[in-house]
């Protein structure tokens, strides 16, 4: 077999028009990821003890953040491809066109969740643990937008599995290299299962399950980001998001640690009003009495009074015909 006809294609085009309606791919897979990671971390939020839907609501706030804090990331970081001569700045916001920084993504998303969980009295860490599989596996859908951009590939390579591309546009060189998009995608899926498992394993609360996702990627990230060529700022040999990577996986540590130390095992309640994993209304461990249990208990109740003041009356009445023995005993005996 010749191994330069193995090679993974690349779209020739990144978007689809449904008549006058552009459906475009790396807008769509972006899409079909924030429903994942809504419908996972509902099952995940309603097995902790929420309510369902909670996870969506505070995903309205936390989703839109997170947009415009990935965009702001890659613009910054990458501001010559907006703001450098010959180059229109208007470009900056065309989000549909590629470029949003997970790290920028992620720090002002958890801005927009605070907000939606401190709208509804719900600890961040707790909806962060359960949202943080349903990110990972938002993050592996949404990597193949890159692909539908022909965008974000690593060093020239023949391996099998190689990523071909034919685009020549904005300094790209057709031939094949390694599919860092694909790379990512992987891992991010490996790191999700990681975290479902873990999670179950060794109960982790407070925020502990986010800050393993956190760290698990920030490792994959690390390599990935080495094998990449496209442009990026360099400090001291390393690309920009390596610096980042490892920064972050550090603090997700101390994290994990610092928080087992002072706040170990999982929060028992983490929605106000809600008692079990079915996501109901009512009180825990069965604090309040069911209507049915109240009726049988004013019933036997009802009973021990009418019981009582029968056991009364008895009393009395043998106390009576007691006295009027006694007083016709002292008349004979006085006769």
């Amino acid at each position: 077999m010749d191994l330069d006809l193995a090679f993974i294609p690349s779209p020739s085009r990144g978007v689809l028009y449904l008549g006058p309606v552009p459906l475009r791919g790396y807008a769509f897979c972006i899409i079909i990821g924030v429903f994942v990671a809504v419908w996972l971390g509902n099952k995940r939020w309603i097995a902790r003890g929420g309510r369902a839907g909670t996870v969506a609501d505070i995903a309205v706030w936390a989703v839109p953040f997170g947009l415009v804090g990935g965009r702001l990331y890659h613009v910054i970081t990458d501001y010559e491809l907006y703001f450098s001569e010959g180059r229109d700045w208007v470009d900056a916001f065309k989000v549909w066109e590629g470029g949003l920084g997970i790290w920028g993504a992620i720090a002002l998303g958890a801005v927009g969740a605070w907000i939606g969980c401190r709208r509804r009295g719900i600890p961040l860490p707790a909806y962060a643990d359960a949202v943080a599989p349903g990110i990972a596996f938002a993050q592996a859908i949404g990597r193949w937008g890159n692909w539908f951009n022909q965008e974000l590939y690593g060093r020239p390579t023949d391996v099998p599995w190689a990523l071909k591309i034919t685009s020549s546009t904005d300094g790209r060189v057709p031939g094949t290299y390694h599919p860092t998009f694909l790379y990512e995608s992987l891992w991010c899926i490996g790191v999700a299962l990681l975290v479902i498992w873990a999670d179950r394993r060794f109960k982790l609360g407070h925020g502990r399950a986010f800050a393993l996702y956190v760290a698990a990627y920030c490792v994959g990230r690390f390599w990935i980001e080495y094998m990449r060529v496209d442009d990026a700022h360099h400090i001291l040999g390393l690309r920009l998001n390596n610096w980042t990577a490892m920064f972050v996986f550090l603090l997700a540590v101390l994290y994990i640690v610092l928080s087992a130390r002072k706040r170990p095992g999982r929060e028992e309640v983490v929605e106000p009003g809600v008692s079990d994993g079915s996501g109901d209304d009512g009180d825990r461990d069965g604090d309040v009495v069911e209507p049915e249990k109240k009726a049988d208990a004013a019933e036997s109740s009802d009973e021990s009074e009418t019981g009582k003041a029968e056991g009364d009356g008895t009393s009395e009445s043998e106390s009576e015909k007691s006295s009027e023995e006694e007083s016709e005993a002292e008349s004979a005996k006085k006769s």
